[in-house]
């Protein structure tokens, strides 16, 4: 029976399987594992796997955790959302053996729970779907299956299930085994018993961390390139994680747009080559420096700014011509040079592979991902990419820091002395200018036009005296001023209530239409603001193609969720306004 038989059969019966899964008690099933599962607060996170009718996501809710409920049944999706419409609980469409949908989040997981679920995973497809589930746990997150051992129901072709066999798959992922404990079925099937497992992820898990550091303080270097290539790509996994495709051979890695890493790469290299600030053994300026050639020089002597350089921006003409001819070397370089040359540890196996495009043209109008992938792709390791995007602030600070030293190093070979802080400060990364223009000239047009123009937050109507302009989520954390991210807020509530806090999910789901409306009001009837919007949100948000202002909706919630887990930052839920 195939994956799709499964979730046919459990939609075509969902109802009646709803009404027994709904008799069973959590707490009672999960009683011998329960002191191994953190509970009492807020911001934790759990993913529940084939979590079918709710029933063990909305307790999770109640011991603290926030729950991503993973269940490809769509009927089975539609009774749990009417069963338990707790706020906590975020429903997506996924299953194991790949959890594509779930990995695309860029989520990591305090608990992952599956209930009843092991025995639909076809047993060739089982070391992935472990090895999947081991790279969505946070370090110490801490993994717990119910396994099912008995006869299957007519109707349902069932696979057997050991605890041998998930503490072989645990130490090939490097989990420890808390607890085993056995179980009686709760729904008083005799030829049906259980076996109920914990584990827990001890550390990073991965290597990936040790990688990184092993890459930017002890490998051997000619030049900054290695560093460069490191910095590109973290960039790109801390705040464009869009970009990334899953490969498509079931191999824990993930494909980013080789033109991506090669734009961040010219926007890094601008600044440090007009400061003159050497980048390899006797380097000068643009001698000796193989990624330039015309098109940099061009963005040299046109002052191109590096912050011109960023995913959906626009250029024409002679301009177009010199960033598509800059991109397309840096790209060649990157393959040549550190991409080939950065090995792991005490093996000649690269770390990352490069596929080459073809790209046509000698120009690049719009800088979206679709043009982007023409220049190839980059496979950067599952473990890496995760270790980049979750630990940002540590793994930044570090690529800056030894950059600075080769730098001073160079300099010194050549007898040059480099001025304290001007390195650090030449590779600062050129943040986008905090900037609500856009957002408030589209409010004046809309007001103009005599249409009404709500805040956001709590749906109070707006004049252009009382209008501000909100970065949804702010700037303090998310540095960004893409239409997606501005709403229309009542002075009061962005100034004295919300500031560079976080909007909860509370608030977020209160404020759901108002901003779709927003969307659709502001930006949606206008073709050009239309397409940059959609250029901006799909290298941000996780989305899909054809997006809706629903699609981008969710997406901006699933960002909002993983800045809370990464960052901790304050939360809030507006209050009522007076006067």
């Amino acid at each position: 029976m195939s994956y799709r038989d499964v979730v046919g059969v459990y939609d075509g019966c969902a109802e009646q399987l709803a009404e027994r899964y709904e008799t069973v008690s959590t707490e009672r099933m999960l009683a011998e594992i329960l002191p191994l599962i953190p509970s009492g607060a807020s911001g934790r996170l759990a993913l529940d796997v084939g979590a079918g009718t709710g029933r063990d996501a909305a307790f999770l809710t109640s011991l603290g955790y926030d729950v991503v409920a993973a269940e490809p049944s769509v009927t089975m999706r539609r009774i749990a959302q009417d069963r338990h419409p707790q706020a906590g609980i975020r429903w997506v469409a996924d299953a194991l053996p790949t959890l594509d949908h779930v990995h695309s989040l860029g989520l990591a997981y305090d608990l992952v729970l599956l209930s009843a679920v092991w025995q639909h995973v076809v047993p060739a497809d089982r070391p992935r779907a472990f090895r999947k589930l081991a790279t969505l746990m946070k370090p110490g997150g801490v993994l717990v299956l119910t396994l099912r051992h008995g006869t299957a129901p007519a109707a349902l072709q069932m696979h057997p299930t050991s605890t041998a066999e998930i503490e072989g798959l645990a130490r090939v992922q490097g989990l420890e085994v808390l607890r085993v404990a056995a179980s009686a079925d709760q729904g008083g099937r005799a030829e049906v018993s259980w076996d109920i497992m914990a584990l827990r992820m001890p550390d990073d898990g991965t290597g990936a961390l040790p990688l990184v550091r092993g890459i930017v303080l002890s490998d051997g270097k000619s030049s900054t390139y290695k560093l460069g290539l490191l910095r590109a790509v973290a960039r790109i996994a801390e705040y464009a994680p869009a970009a990334a495709h899953p490969v498509q051979d079931g191999r824990d890695a993930v494909e980013v747009p080789l033109g991506l890493v090669a734009l961040n790469w010219l926007r890094m290299y601008l600044p440090l080559v007009r400061a003159q600030l050497p980048q390899l053994p006797g380097n000068i300026g643009v001698e000796r420096l193989g990624f330039v050639r015309d098109g940099f020089v061009s963005l040299l002597a046109s002052g191109t700014a590096p912050i011109d350089l960023r995913v959906g921006a626009t250029f024409g003409g002679e301009q177009a011509v010199a960033v598509a001819s800059a991109i397309s070397r840096a790209a060649y370089i990157i393959a040549k040079m550190p991409a080939h040359f950065t090995r792991y540890s005490n093996s000649d196996a690269p770390v990352f592979h490069i596929t080459p495009g073809r790209r046509g043209g000698a120009s690049a109008t719009i800088l979206d991902l679709d043009t982007l992938r023409h220049w190839g792709s980059i496979e950067i390791p599952g473990h890496l990419w995760r270790a980049m995007s979750r630990f940002g602030a540590w793994i930044e600070p570090m690529l800056i820091a030894e950059w600075a030293r080769l730098i001073r190093t160079y300099a010194d070979r050549m007898g040059r002395a480099i001025a304290p802080g001007a390195a650090e400060a030449a590779l600062a990364w050129a943040e986008p200018v905090r900037t609500t223009t856009l957002g408030r000239t589209v409010a004046k047009r809309l007001f103009d036009q005599g249409n009404a123009v709500s805040c956001v937050w709590t749906g109070r109507g707006l004049s252009q005296q009382t209008l501000d302009i909100d970065h949804c989520l702010p700037w303090s954390a998310w540095p960004c001023s893409d239409l997606w991210n501005l709403m229309p807020a009542h002075t009061q509530v962005n100034q004295r209530q919300k500031r560079d806090r976080l909007p909860s999910a509370l608030a977020m789901a209160n404020a759901k239409d108002r901003i779709i409306d927003w969307w659709n009001m502001a930006y949606f009837e206008d073709d050009a603001l239309r397409a940059r919007f959609m250029r901006e949100a799909a290298a941000a948000l996780p989305l899909n193609r054809n997006a809706s202002g629903a699609d981008v909706y969710d997406a901006l919630d699933w960002r909002r969720l993983r800045l809370a887990q990464d960052q901790q930052l304050a939360q809030w839920t507006p209050t009522i306004l007076r006067g």
